[in-house]
């Protein structure tokens, strides 16, 4: 291992065999340089562990731990707790990087003296949607970052992903990924950007995220998933930007997390999970008197209100008619 990396990368391996070695190759091939590689195999039972263990026998810049099974946030905390990099990235096993991608993003934060920098993604696999990215380079302060977090633009999205991001040690040191659940970036990106001063976003395509790895912890257990973590974790984050006193902007999470809701009933009415979505419905009904105080706000569309009256009083209308919108006002649109 290197004696004073710049840069650690902690590396979460569950039986993906199939990808790890192109993903190692792609650390490997990274321009930037002092660096180290934490892999993290977190009791797989392929040959995970031994291809991880080959690559360090030949690379003194590679340190493997080897733990029972315990899900990603407890391998991230493993590997986060030998980590001795000045800044912290995340890579998933079966993902790869582009060659520049630690390089770019440390330059950035060291030249805007920055506490974090994100980057552009590129989907890999069926389904995965196209991203044109601009190259552009924004400086933005906590409130221009968070903003930009919970509300989006045409152009330039953060993620939740930990994965497309590199820290600063010590903005993470007192902040560690709730064990025990999925979904557990939601939380950990919410409470970095809550915490920088100064953030990065560079609009380039450097991580590769696998979109199709049959057995992925994005494709298993949807309902368990969305249910026990992902609108628990959401509706904490609302919690914790009202106790940062961005009230405003919580009240924008909110609006986000019921247009999520609406976007959870179609993909389970879709994949014919009807029980699913009956629970959606329940629990919009159940916050129907939020949904109306947060939908009285003016950066609510006109269309958004109409969508989620449709949905509260005819939720299968509502399927009706985005099923109809999807079948022929996109393809017009795309002419």
């Amino acid at each position: 291992m290197n004696e004073n990396p710049l840069v650690s990368v902690i590396i979460t391996a569950y039986n993906v065999e199939k990808y790890i070695k192109q993903c190692i190759e792609s650390l490997l091939a990274q321009t930037f340089s002092p660096i180290e590689f934490i892999l993290v195999d977190d009791g797989s039972t392929d040959r995970t562990g031994e291809i991880c263990d080959e690559y360090a026998q030949a690379d003194s810049r590679i340190h493997v731990i080897h733990r029972a099974n315990g899900g990603p946030s407890a391998a991230r905390n493993a590997g986060l707790a030998i980590a001795r990099g000045k800044y912290i990235g995340y890579v998933d096993g079966d993902d790869w990087i582009e060659p520049e991608m630690y390089r770019k993003m440390y330059d950035a934060c060291e030249e805007n003296r920055a506490q974090m920098a994100i980057c552009s993604y590129r989907q890999c696999g069926e389904g995965a949607e196209e991203s044109r990215p601009t190259g552009n380079v924004l400086v933005l302060s906590r409130m221009q970052a968070m903003e930009l977090y919970i509300m989006g633009d045409k152009q330039y999205h953060i993620y939740n992903s930990v994965w497309s991001k590199l820290f600063l040690r010590s903005l993470i040191d007192d902040l560690r990924f709730q064990e025990g659940h999925k979904s557990e970036d939601i939380m950990y990106t919410t409470c970095t950007l809550g915490k920088v001063e100064t953030c990065v976003f560079i609009d380039e395509l450097l991580y590769n995220y696998r979109t199709d790895r049959v057995g992925s912890i994005m494709n298993s257990k949807l309902e368990e998933r969305r249910f026990a973590d992902e609108i628990p974790f959401i509706r904490e984050q609302i919690a914790y930007l009202k106790g940062l006193g961005m009230v405003e902007l919580s009240e924008k999470a909110s609006y986000q997390f019921y247009r999520r809701l609406l976007y959870y009933y179609l993909d389970f009415r879709k994949r014919k999970m009807n029980r699913a979505a009956r629970r959606i419905i329940r629990f919009l009904r159940e916050e129907k008197a939020k949904i109306a105080q947060v939908y009285k706000k003016e950066y609510v569309p006109a269309g958004d209100k109409v969508r989620m009256q449709i949905a509260l009083h005819i939720p299968v209308l509502y399927y009706v008619l985005c099923c109809l919108y999807d079948k022929f006002i996109i393809p017009l649109k795309q002419k």
